[in-house]
């Protein structure tokens, strides 16, 4: 079982996961940094200076106007955070956009690649068909 095991990490799909997953982990982190202190302030200074990030309803309890979000949930008060949720979107959004124009230039490297693969052997002399093949192997197996 402990061999069988080895066998399934040492795999090339698995390795290749694991490596996607850190980077993906690592990218993220880049991204998020991105929208928190590049995008967001941008976004705020558009609509008036706004911070998403301290954007809440309080459901239950009582908080004095301008106490952060953080003050007002740790001091027990129920609170409807929707400006977190507008900031994931936006942190979700650009991600998304930022992992298509990855993917697409990708893609783009691939086709090139493939592209100039299949170049190639057009240079190259041709050698005999499948049927030219099979039609010498059974002259060779009549003559016998």
């Amino acid at each position: 079982m402990l061999k069988e095991f080895r066998d399934f990490i040492a795999k090339g799909n698995v390795m290749d996961l694991a490596v996607g997953i850190i980077i993906g982990a690592a990218f993220t982190a880049i991204v998020a940094s991105l929208v928190a202190d590049l995008i967001n302030p941008i976004i705020g200074l558009i609509i008036g200076g706004i911070d998403f990030s301290n954007m809440y309803v309080v459901l239950k309890g009582h908080v004095d106007p301008g106490t952060s979000l953080k003050a007002a949930r740790d001091a027990g008060n129920a609170v409807f955070a929707y400006g977190s949720f507008i900031s994931a979107v936006i942190n979700f959004l650009i991600i998304a956009f930022v992992v298509f124009m990855l993917v697409k230039g990708v893609n783009k490297l691939k086709d090139a690649a493939v592209k100039k693969g299949e170049a190639a052997p057009a240079d190259a002399p041709k050698g005999p068909t499948q049927e030219e093949l099979l039609t010498q192997i059974r002259d060779a197996l009549v003559k016998r």
